[in-house]
């Protein structure tokens, strides 16, 4: 038998009660790492609870920035995820998923204590 891959996906979303500073830009910065261990947190409580379940191994967050346009007031989320997908499943649901994230964060309205843009939820696009 083959052995499960690492598959990779990613997540989008735009966080509305964290405005962007600039010590956001700087991965090294203190700030960006406090966060992104925040985040990386919660999304993977979200995840290990979702259909990728069992097969999940966890999110980095990779990039924290500023919101659509030049819009400070809010702080736009990129992480990327892995689960193991043996070879014989099917490839990841995307839709799936993002019901299921959308419903675990009432409707992409919460993260944990964090309020989310309602239509900024992406899921591998």
């Amino acid at each position: 038998t083959t052995a499960a891959a690492l598959e990779r996906f990613t997540i989008n979303f735009t966080i509305t009660n964290l405005p962007y500073t600039s010590d956001l830009e700087n991965p090294d910065s203190a700030k960006f790492r406090a966060t992104q261990r925040v985040m990386n947190t919660l999304l993977d409580r979200l995840l290990k609870e979702s259909r990728v379940g069992a097969a999940f191994h966890g999110c980095e967050t990779t990039d924290l920035r500023y919101g659509p346009g030049s819009d400070r007031d809010e702080t736009r989320v990129d992480a990327v995820c892995t689960y193991s997908k043996e070879p014989s499943a099917a490839p990841l649901d995307r839709v799936g998923l993002y019901h299921e994230v959308s419903n675990k964060t009432r409707g992409i309205t919460q993260l944990g204590p964090y309020s989310l843009d309602k239509d900024s939820l992406y899921v591998n696009g």
